[in-house]
């Protein structure tokens, strides 16, 4: 599909974010970048051969010189020798031993052996796509008139300029071959292949992080991995370590808050926010300083799945946000998130009851709003999922002009950790010359040697100074683009201590509970019952409970309490802080947009189903953005009513309700009477509802609703239409009022006004 697919057009809309003025896409070309006039004018891919110009493609056209198409071609060994046979190993004889002159089979075994690399110790489970950053033309940015007033940062500046992106989403604790849908983190980096370099924003779905300090890192980890006597469990917290470690660092209370809640269970990538984490600056042409947070808003909001559902989801499918990705950019559609930023001044940083430099903080949007500034769209997959995914090497320390530091000491620990991993993982300091990794700049560092080294430098001198090549590459000022360090005042004493100002750990955790729904405070609950329960020891209960939670808030700590068997605290924590203060950008049901854009829908039929019913669903939910699929008892052509026919693209044994995000049943009484004689469709009708997702039916199709257990819902009678907590059911003739009621529940995501308690699916 392409980009003016009118079935997909909300897609790439432009205006889809009406709190700034965005730039027509038809008024988007290339910036000139800047530069001394030394670069080349081919576009080879190598660091001398850029263009003059940066637009949404160069990276992409920078990929296609490394890139390989074998269409066509003869199989040849690595060395470009055509090969007659790779079947049979080179022999003494048909039944003989192999001789050592097949150097296609050495070679051949050789890259085999060695194809792996080193896993991420964190974060070794992710997926990726390419796409580009656009400012908007003049955001609103409060008492700011205009974003060159607090950065030079050339890439925030032109709207109709695109810089290409490399975006790696992320879940945190488990292996690479783990499940997605765990309860976890998600990791939500992003590499600027900008006009000055390149410019990674390494960040989460979670505005806060576990610990205030970098030395506490691999404590963390040993404590969140699989247990070192067991390896037991793969990508998950519910254990003793874990939560022994958790219950002794109050510090941690406010990410335990994120991590329980329906953050760590994102319906997919395309929906899901993403942070800088860190404070860090924003400078000027001036030299001017001023604190910046990052935040990514998803177009199609912020959703989650429920934790029975991923359960089931990393059974049936443990690719599902890798593959959900990958499927809706083949599809046509254009995932979009919006860069906003927290600027604070920082005669003002004293303003506030926290440190803006603490890492488990962060700055309430009731106090300080995300201002917008430019959208990222993600609009094309990986050609070589280990070349660009796993080859990928993000560090903090990549910044650019414009972008600086902060002494968050989590950060400034991170500038060290990036660097010194890379090197484990490629065993080389070249890691920056794999293709993926390269920038679109021009580079020239005296650097020549080491394992794998890629470029082929010329000249003589690789030192500074020197005169052999005319002191060459020379220092750039930073009116020519230099970057310079902004000059921060510093004076103290070398000391192991941490600022009084890190010491308190409870206010924000009870901001994030109080600005809860009951339904997202219930996640809650039943999330922390679910990892305690998992917990052998009861004095780590006990302290989770008594230390962490109880400070929180009393009555969660008691709801919590009474599902894991420890007596319930009689009265609150001595640190607890009577505050009601809520912010209402915390929760997930404020986030969630009034669209069906990329929603999956599943269509239950059989022989004999109302044509006219299916027709007009599918043509008005692929009208809306959303995907339709047909389910069947088995694939293949299935005969309606009136003679047309459609063909099913799922049959029982593959598809299940947990991969979609609503279902409906047509009439036909042919079709809804074969139903009814199946398992898997009841089932797949009970499990959504337990899930809280919208079901709907149609003249006959109600009939099936009737046969299953929807405790306390009200089903339409003839002549009537009923939507009732997401259950839509229609038996009259008006279609459009019913397709109108389904897609605003489908809209609204989820409706916790239910009570599934007693449904068995």
């Amino acid at each position: 599909m392409t980009d003016d697919d009118s079935s997909h057009e909300n897609a790439t809309d432009p205006d889809a974010f009406e709190t700034a003025t965005r730039p027509d896409d038809e008024q988007s070309g290339p910036t000139p970048i800047r530069t001394d006039g030394s670069g080349s004018d081919d576009s080879t891919g190598t660091s001398d051969g850029r263009g003059d110009d940066l637009d949404e493609e160069s990276k992409q056209d920078q990929l296609d010189e490394v890139r390989e198409d074998a269409e066509g071609e003869y199989l040849t060994t690595d060395h470009g020798v055509r090969v007659t046979d790779t079947d049979n190993s080179l022999k003494a004889s048909e039944r003989g031993p192999t001789i050592m002159d097949d150097f296609h089979f050495r070679e051949k075994m050789t890259q085999f052996d060695h194809e792996s690399i080193p896993e991420r110790v964190v974060h070794a489970r992710g997926t990726g796509a390419h796409g580009y950053f656009q400012p908007y033309e003049d955001p609103d940015l409060g008492e700011y008139d205009d974003i060159s007033e607090i950065t030079k940062a050339s890439f925030l500046q032109d709207p109709d300029q695109k810089t290409p992106v490399f975006t790696r989403f992320s879940t945190v604790v488990g292996s690479r071959g783990s499940a997605d849908t765990v309860r976890d983190v998600r990791g939500f980096a992003t590499k600027f292949y900008t006009e000055d370099g390149n410019w990674d924003l390494v960040g989460n779905n979670i505005p806060v992080f576990f610990i205030q300090d970098a030395m506490e890192f691999p404590d963390l980890v040993h404590a969140i991995k699989p247990e070192p006597d067991d390896a037991v469990p793969q990508a998950a917290s519910a254990h003793d370590t874990f939560w022994d470690f958790a219950s002794l660092k109050p510090e941690i209370t406010h990410m335990l808050m994120w991590l329980l809640s329906g953050r760590a269970l994102p319906r997919a990538y395309w929906m899901m926010q993403g942070f800088g984490v860190h404070t860090f600056r924003f400078v000027n042409d001036e030299g001017e300083s001023r604190f910046v947070k990052f935040h990514w808003t998803p177009k199609l909001g912020t959703n989650q799945l429920v934790w029975d559902e991923t359960q089931k989801i990393a059974g049936k499918n443990p690719d599902f946000n890798r593959e959900g990705l990958y499927d809706i950019i083949d599809e046509g559609y254009e995932p979009e998130w919006e860069l906003g930023v927290q600027i604070v001044e920082e005669d003002d940083a004293d303003q506030f009851d926290f440190d803006l430099l603490d890492p488990t903080k962060i700055i309430p949007e009731t106090e300080v709003p995300v201002r917008p500034i430019g959208k990222m769209v993600l609009n094309e997959r990986p050609d070589n999922f280990f070349a660009e995914v796993e080859q990928v090497a993000f560090h903090p320390g990549n910044v650019v002009p414009g972008i600086d530091f902060t002494n968050d000491p989590l950060l400034q620990g991170r500038l060290f950790s990036y660097q010194d991993t890379q090197l484990n993982r490629f065993n080389s300091a070249n890691w920056d010359e794999i293709p993926i990794n390269r920038p679109i700049t021009e580079r020239h560092n005296n650097q020549r040697a080491g394992f794998m080294r890629q470029e082929i430098n010329e000249g003589k001198a690789t030192y500074k100074p020197n005169s052999i090549d005319g002191d060459d590459p020379q220092e750039a000022t930073e009116e020519e683009g230099g970057y310079e360090h902004y000059a921060e005042r510093i004076d103290g004493k070398k000391i192991r201590n941490r600022s009084e100002s890190f010491q308190e750990h409870f206010d924000q955790a009870r901001l994030f509970w109080n600005s809860m729904t009951e339904p997202e405070k219930q996640h809650i609950v039943e999330a922390a019952h679910f990892e305690l329960n998992k917990v052998d020891r009861m004095e780590i209960r006990e302290r989770v409970v008594y230390d962490l939670f109880n400070n929180v808030d009393h009555e969660f700590a008691n709801r919590v309490a009474r599902g894991i068997g420890v007596e319930p605290p009689e009265s609150p924590g001595d640190e607890l802080s009577e505050h009601d203060e809520e912010d209402p950008s915390l929760s997930m049901e404020n986030r969630t947009e009034e669209s069906i854009e990329t929603r999956k829908i599943a269509i239950l039929l059989d022989e004999g189903f109302e044509d006219e019913h299916v027709k007009r669903l599918q043509s008005a939910l692929d009208d809306a953005g959303a995907r339709t699929k047909i389910i069947s008892k088995v694939v293949g052509e299935k005969s309606g009513t009136d003679g047309d026919s459609v063909d099913a693209d799922q049959n029982h044994v593959t598809a299940t309700s947990v991969v979609f995000d609503a279902i409906v049943v047509p009439g036909g009484s042919d079709s809804v009477d074969a139903l009814a004689q199946q398992g898997e469709p009841k089932q797949f009708i009970e499990e959504a509802f337990k899930h809280h997702k919208p079901i709907a039916a149609l003249g006959d199709g109600t009939d099936l609703f009737e046969a299953v257990d929807l405790p306390d819902i009200e089903l339409a009678a003839d002549g009537e239409l009923v939507s009732d907590a997401g259950v839509v059911t229609c038996r009259n003739d008006d279609l459009d009022e019913f397709i109108t009621a389904f897609v605003d529940a489908v809209a609204a995501h989820r409706h916790w006004d239910r009570d599934p308690e007693t449904v068995p699916a």
